[in-house]
Formats: structure tokens, C-alpha cells, sequence
């Protein structure tokens, strides 16, 4: 079988080096000509624990391709995938233009019955308008060819990716009639053959299930930060709590971790989707709403626990960062709490020296001179007044503690992912503080 995935990035990298991995020939198309030139020569734009190896054995076995056209490739495949990008509006509405942009080329080059497929993450109704542009390009070449649209939308955790595309909770595809679904049957068999749930429903639905699974998750999130918070007031301890309300089987144990918020490329942008789709409906989705709101002034504890700590007086202090990445085993800085910690720091007028393992190119990037970059996580802590956990990476969780202790001026460690220990800190001699305790 031979499909098309339009964008390579995340989800199209991703999802094109794993349907390969399982005998589908794919071809990924981005119209950024140096990035293709790049997969080519085998530089993989993002990292992705086994994403490199897997996009370069299959691009030697002959089943992964990449090009900067759709218009070469459409009639030899039977599915084309949207997985462009739907940016965040001002408004927080998801950006379509990607998505349509895709559809409009589709629809100007497809010669016999094709799938076009969205694995974007789009509002609910995104499909009627993909069908009426496709329906407008073809009646500007005035032929009559037919074509139906999918939803498959992706639900990848950065870090896990290709262990989730392959050995998935759930795939949910979303269809209109027979024919499109025995496409897709054919294609996902490899996953049925593993009794892998697919899950066939409405597209609507599909759309639905996306932005409701990770505003689930997210509303979580902000229920544990929320609970961490009034913890803190009332001497309980939110790691207790976590525990007490985890082993409850109508609860269960996931995404119940306090912390210093969620960032990245989907939580975020796929809350304030949501929210705005209600209101275009006339519908005030107040808990979510809420969850956006925890989260924000979540972003910025760790800052205020440092305030507290000297007194408001941070100007002239050297604050080590250990994590700019949003979570563990991704260089993904999109939203990520690290920017509004620094950020609010270099207000303040502290000194801010940062290590991440993956994400220091991309924090360079985006922050450039203003904060100084150590090469290693203990030349972060080098005469610095306090140290600020904010990715709970694994080679942070055991440090030398006797190593950090000489190499800091100060004492002051503030753990922004919950990860150390409070009595082997003290006994370290640190002056140590977490989120809900």
C-alpha cells in the first residue's frame, strides 16, 4: 500500500517512519525544501528517542520517501494525510490555513477516487470545510472525480512517540461511509492483526475525541496543581494525597503528579481550541477555562517560591535551571514553564544559568544572550544562589548532592517536579522546597 503524509514534523516524521516500519510505502511532503534535502541526507529536524534510526533503516529498505511536491506523488497513492501544523489564532482558535492549503492542493491534482486523511489536530467541523474547498478546486478544472475525507487524529506522547504509534491505547479514525473504511482497515491492519483497538465512529466525533482526551488530561494536571497549592496552606502533603485518591480504580494513578505546569506543543493550544469552539457555539466551557487558568499561575510558582525565599530581593542572585524542555526526552520548549520562570527572573534581575540535555539549542533560540548556558548540569550550579528543577529529566534525579553542595554559593533548591527527596536534602544541608508540601 502506498500513502502521502503532508508535513514533517512531529506527527508526520513520526507517523511516516512507523507506517513504513510495518511495509507501507510513504512519502513525506513538506514544502520546506531544506528540511527535505536534509531527511534525505539523513538530519532529522526534531529529536525523538529512535526516530532517527527508524526514519534511516527504512529509508535504506526503499518504503520511506521524501519530497517537496504532493502533485508527483498523488496518483500513485491511495491515502494522503494531512499532519500540518494548526498553529494557535490570537483569538486561541486553531489556525487553518495549513490544513486547507492541503486540501486546496489535493484537490487540484487527484486523477482517480482518493483519501485525504487529517492527523492535524483541528476544531470539530474542520472536515465540511476541507470537502467544500477540495469540491471548489475541482470545479475550477470542471471534472467530477470522487474522494472522501478521514479524521485519524494522533494521540503521540513527545518522548514515547513511536512505542504509542506502535503499540497504541487506541487508533480512532473517523469516517463517512464502507469504502473509506476498508481503506483505512486495510492500512491499520497491521495493528488489528495485534488486537490493538480501532475505534471507527463519525468524523465529528474523531475531531471531538482528540481535543477532549488531551483537555482531559490536562484538567488533571491542573486539579493536582490546584490541590498541591491548597496543601501547602493546610499542612497536608500532596504526595500523600496523590497516592490516597490514585488507588481509587474509578480514579486510577495517571497524569495526578503536581508540578510546575504543562506546556508543549498540544495541552496548551488544544485547551484554548476547545474554549474557543464553545463559545463559538454560544457554550461557556467553564472547567476548562478553569484548568487554563491553574495553569498559568502554576507557571510561575517556582519564580514565586524564589521571591519568597530571598525576600523579594533577586536582583544580583544566581539562579541555576536544570530543564528547558517542556517534559523529559523531547527538545520541545513550546510553552514550557522554564520561559515564564526565566523570563520572570530576568525581570527581577537575577543571573540565570540553564542546562537541559537535548534542549539547549532550541533554548538558545529562543532566548539568546540572556541567559548563560552551562555545559554540563553541575557547571549550572557554580556559585549559584539557588538551583530550580523544572524538567524532571532522568540524570537529575540522583545527583551528587556533595558535588552541587561545594560547587553552590547558596543553598536554596526549589524542585519544581516533586523528584527529591525532602530529608536527604536537608541533611545535605540545602534549604529545600516542592510544590504541595
Amino acid at each position: 500500500m502506498k500513502i502521502a503524509i503532508v508535513g514533517s514534523g512531529y506527527v508526520g516524521l513520526v507517523s511516516g517512519a512507523c507506517f513504513s516500519e510495518v511495509g507501507v510505502e510513504v512519502t513525506c511532503v513538506d514544502i520546506d525544501a531544506r528540511k527535505i534535502e536534509n531527511l534525505k541526507n539523513g538530519i532529522i529536524p526534531i529529536y525523538e528517542p529512535g526516530l532517527d534510526e527508524l526514519i534511516k533503516r527504512n529509508v535504506a529498505a526503499g518504503r520511506l520517501h521524501f519530497t517537496t511536491e504532493l502533485a508527483d506523488v498523488i496518483d500513485d497513492v491511495e491515502v494522503v494525510f494531512s499532519a500540518v501544523g494548526t498553529p494557535p489564532d490570537e483569538d486561541g482558535s486553531a489556525d487553518l490555513r495549513y490544513v486547507l492549503e492541503v486540501a486546496r492542493t489535493f484537490g487540484q491534482h487527484i486523477s482517480k477516487y482518493a483519501l485525504l486523511v487529517t492527523k492535524s489536530t483541528v476544531p470539530v467541523g474542520t472536515s465540511k470545510k476541507i470537502k467544500a474547498v477540495i469540491r471548489e478546486e475541482l470545479e475550477r478544472r470542471g471534472v467530477d472525480i470522487p474522494f472522501e475525507v478521514a479524521s485519524n487524529p494522533e494521540f503521540l506522547k513527545e518522548g514515547a512517540a513511536i512505542k504509542d504509534f506502535m503499540s497504541p491505547d487506541r487508533v480512532v479514525i473517523g469516517i463517512e461511509s464502507d469504502r473509506a473504511r476498508k481503506v483505512m482497515e486495510r492500512l491499520y491492519r497491521p495493528f488489528l492483526l495485534n488486537n490493538f483497538r480501532v475505534i471507527f465512529m463519525d468524523i465529528a466525533s474523531a475531531e471531538m475525541t482528540k481535543y477532549a482526551a488531551n483537555s482531559m488530561l490536562a484538567t488533571r494536571i491542573s486539579f493536582m496543581n490546584d490541590i498541591a497549592n491548597l496543601c501547602e496552606l493546610v499542612g497536608a502533603d500532596v504526595n500523600m494525597v496523590r497516592k490516597g485518591i490514585g488507588s481509587d480504580a474509578r480514579i486510577g494513578n495517571k497524569f495526578l503528579y503536581a508540578g510546575c505546569g504543562y506546556g508543549g506543543s498540544c495541552f496548551p493550544k488544544d485547551v484554548k481550541a476547545l474554549i474557543h469552539t464553545g463559545q463559538e457555539h454560544g457554550y461557556h466551557m467553564r472547567v476548562i477555562e478553569a484548568v487554563e487558568e491553574v495553569n498559568e499561575l502554576q507557571k510561575s510558582i517556582v519564580f514565586r517560591k524564589l521571591s519568597d525565599l530571598f525576600e523579594g530581593k533577586l536582583s544580583g542572585k544566581r539562579i541555576a535551571v536544570w530543564g528547558l524542555a517542556f517534559k523529559p526526552e523531547t527538545d520541545d520548549m513550546r510553552e514550557a514553564p522554564a520561559l515564564e520562570v526565566i523570563r520572570r527572573l530576568l525581570e527581577a534581575g537575577a543571573e540565570v544559568v540553564a542546562y537541559d540535555p537535548v534542549a539547549m539549542d532550541e533554548a538558545r533560540r529562543r532566548l539568546g544572550d540572556s541567559i548563560r548556558y552551562a555545559r554540563d548540569m553541575y557547571d549550572a550550579v557554580v556559585d549559584a544562589d539557588a538551583l530550580a528543577l523544572l524538567t524532571e529529566w532522568k540524570q537529575f534525579r540522583l545527583p551528587s548532592w556533595g558535588v552541587v553542595s561545594r560547587a553552590m554559593r547558596g543553598n536554596v533548591i526549589v524542585d519544581g517536579r516533586n523528584i527529591y527527596d525532602e530529608q536527604e536534602l536537608h541533611d545535605e544541608g540545602f534549604i529545600y522546597h516542592c510544590i504541595g508540601k
